[in-house]
Order: structure tokens, then C-alpha cells, then sequence
């Protein structure tokens, strides 16, 4: 699930809302953890936003850090961690927090977001079980 998570440039194909990721960089820091610098498109109806952030892949670790560094947001962060849970499974914990810089565009965009976010499991499950084959757990 790890590999399927960093995978950023196909969460255009099945994260909700994503309609465009860009990786704009990739480079190892200090600790040697790959870190790419991605430009995310979002849409919902006719509302169109663009961020960027720094997406931190802690491989050995089993984690990923997810960074807000320019767009709509006055912040946003999320993080991955996955636990193995067997030969052919993991458990996977996700949290994200985010507050919109325009209260009007909170307004809009901020109930979609919720539910889009709730949704995201369901689409990385549905992903897994495209990718490999069987039901994620």
C-alpha cells in the first residue's frame, strides 16, 4: 500500500477531485527519504484550485508526510503510516488537516472537501484492489 500511496502522479485516476498532479521535483534529503515537490489540480463543479506541497516518502519507515507550501490553503497536512498486518496486508492510518485562506472559497469548497476527504479510504481500497488483485483489507 506504501508503494501504491506514493505513486502521486496517478491520483489523478482515482483520488476525488484530483483532476491534475504534477511532480515538479524529486530530490533525497539528509536522512535519505525521497522528497518530491508536486502541484495538485482540484475541481468540483465550476471551482478550480491549484496547490503545491512537499511530499516527504519515509520508505523504511513506512510513512509518508505531506507538506502545504503555496494555494488556497492558509494550511494543510497530511500523513500516511502503514503497519503491516499479515503476508498480504497492512493496516493504514491517514489524517489531514486544513483550513482555507479565503472564507468565501471555504464556504464553497469546504463541506466537498470533507466528504471528498472522507472518501479517499474508499479510494485507495478500490485502487488496491485494481492494482493487486484482490479486496484491500
Amino acid at each position: 500500500m506504501f508503494e501504491l500511496v506514493a505513486d502521486v502522479e496517478r491520483y489523478p485516476e482515482f483520488v476525488p477531485l484530483c483532476r491534475e498532479l504534477k511532480v515538479r521535483s524529486r530530490s533525497t534529503d539528509a536522512d535519505g527519504k525521497e522528497v518530491l515537490v508536486a502541484d495538485m489540480g482540484v475541481a468540483y463543479k465550476l471551482v478550480r484550485e491549484r496547490f503545491r506541497s512537499r511530499v516527504t516518502l519515509d520508505k523504511p519507515n513506512l510513512r509518508i508526510l505531506v507538506e502545504y507550501l503555496e494555494g488556497p490553503f492558509s494550511h494543510l497536512e497530511n500523513r500516511w503510516s502503514f503497519k503491516p498486518a499479515g503476508e498480504s496486508a497492512c493496516e493504514v492510518e491517514f489524517f489531514i488537516d486544513y483550513e482555507f485562506r479565503s472564507r468565501t472559497l471555504g464556504l464553497l469548497m469546504g463541506a466537498m472537501f470533507d466528504a471528498a476527504f472522507r472518501r479517499f479510504a474508499g479510494a485507495f481500497e478500490q485502487r488496491a484492489d485494481k492494482i493487486y488483485g484482490r479486496k484491500a483489507v
